[in-house]
């Protein structure tokens, strides 16, 4: 039976690099990269942390939801890697069509993304001051604690294996619908 598993958390929370790691633990699997639905908005586009891109941000998280829910459903487990915060967390879950997802919240301090942010080769956002506010956002967020990774420590593949084990136990479902 194949799944969702998000991964998510601020900027510089190592999500990119848990999620191709988990996506290696699955057969068949795929990773939908949250980022690369920002990237199609061509014209017009707004930062996706100032207050004003709501509903921009509300479009592009269910068409990235769409996509994952659907490779879900063609049989591929899928690894999300992306920014779902709480508060986009039923728009994002309504969207995928699914009964369920698993969450996984990567909270490292805010210095840690910062510095994260701040090294990162070939990533295009550098932010610090977005990476702050969006840090701020999600350690206000009240995510339910079964769902947080607090200052994850170790490898990314000792985060992996941990956010494996929660998935397995079913620490991390979200029931939908």
């Amino acid at each position: 039976m194949a799944d969702l598993l998000v991964v998510t958390g601020p900027p510089g929370a190592g999500k990119s690099t848990v999620a191709e790691l988990l996506t290696a633990r699955f057969d068949p699997a795929s990773i939908v990269p949250g980022d690369a639905f920002f990237s199609f908005w061509r014209r017009g586009a707004i930062a996706p942390w100032l207050p004003q891109a709501r509903e921009q941000n509300e479009v592009v998280l269910r068409a990235a939801a769409a996509a994952a829910g659907t490779f879900v459903s063609g049989g591929c487990t899928v690894v999300y890697d992306g920014v779902v915060g709480p508060w986009f967390l039923a728009t994002f879950a309504e969207a995928t069509g699914l009964r369920a997802l698993h969450y996984a919240v990567l909270m490292p301090s805010l210095e840690r993304c910062l510095e994260r942010v701040a090294t990162r080769p070939g990533h295009g956002f550098t932010d610090p001051d977005a990476t702050r506010q969006m840090h701020e956002a999600f350690t206000t967020a009240g995510a339910e604690e079964r769902h947080l990774l607090r200052d994850p420590l170790g490898e990314p593949g000792q985060v992996a294996a941990e956010i494996l084990d929660r998935f397995r136990a079913g620490s991390l479902v979200v029931p939908l619908g």
